[in-house]
């Protein structure tokens, strides 16, 4: 083997590549959440341009929710950037109102799918697909499904609230990503005329956005309360404090 070759090696083995990929939890959602923001934009483009070519409310609807969710993405990763090896009660506070803000807006945006959701169970989505791209389509979601559930799982072995907020939004995004191709399969399949499927279409989006919408509030509750428990962990100590000083100064008056 030619030094060049062991001396690059061994520059990928201990370089930012590595450290990026294989770093601690924290750092890896970011790195892979910046490429999901890109793809989010992407497949946002996208839809807009179908929804002006076709003139059709679900792409459009589609479009604009896909790039508010950039915009979160965007706020997550650059706020966990800035704010990373700032003093740790400033970024504290900042994290919390990042945290408060960003929720409250993903709670909305998802609320504001049922009016996509509700022209797609009509049928009312136009479709210009073949199966082969359609199954391609599938298998992407399929991964993405099982990536976004595994790091679910994972996101308590950080005390980032930004970093779980982002996991949360890749596993939505996911779940929306099933629906999208349900709706497609089903289209290329029937052709948009079974009424059977229309009923199956409306009942099965329904509820994975039942489910999209669960999943935003509860991690919510479970954020919040890991935000309160920090905040009273920080105030113990120093009542702590206080309580031991009361006798010294008692002693002193004596």
């Amino acid at each position: 083997m030619d030094d060049s070759e062991i001396k690059e090696g061994d520059i990928i083995e201990s370089g930012a590549i590595k450290e990026l990929f294989f770093g601690d939890y924290d750092r890896k959602t970011i790195t892979f959440s910046s490429g999901s923001f890109l793809v989010s934009v992407v497949f946002a483009i996208y839809n807009g341009y179908l929804g002006a070519h076709y003139q059709s409310l679900w792409y459009g609807s589609i479009c604009v929710y896909y790039l508010l969710l950039s915009v979160l993405r965007a706020i997550l990763i650059i706020s966990n950037l800035r704010l990373a090896g700032k003093d740790r009660d400033l970024s504290k506070k900042k994290r919390r109102i990042i945290f408060l803000l960003t929720n409250a807006i993903l709670l909305l945006l998802n609320l504001s799918l049922i009016v996509p959701i509700s022209l797609m169970a009509r049928m009312m989505k136009p479709v210009e697909m073949t199966l082969i791209p359609a199954i391609a389509m599938a298998t992407y979601t399929t991964y993405k499904i099982i990536i976004a559930s595994f790091n679910m799982k994972k996101r308590k072995t950080t005390d980032n609230i930004l970093v779980k907020e982002l996991r949360t939004i890749n596993f939505i995004d996911a779940l929306l990503s099933i629906i999208v191709l349900q709706n497609t399969l089903i289209m290329v399949n029937s052709g948009g005329g079974n009424r059977e499927m229309m009923i199956v279409s409306a009942a099965s989006s329904s509820v994975i956005l039942i489910l999209m919408i669960t999943v935003s509030v509860l991690g919510f509750v479970k954020d919040s309360k890991q935000l309160s428990q920090t905040g009273q962990s920080q105030i113990q100590p120093f009542t702590e404090q206080t309580d031991a000083a009361i006798p010294e100064e008692n002693h002193d008056k004596h």
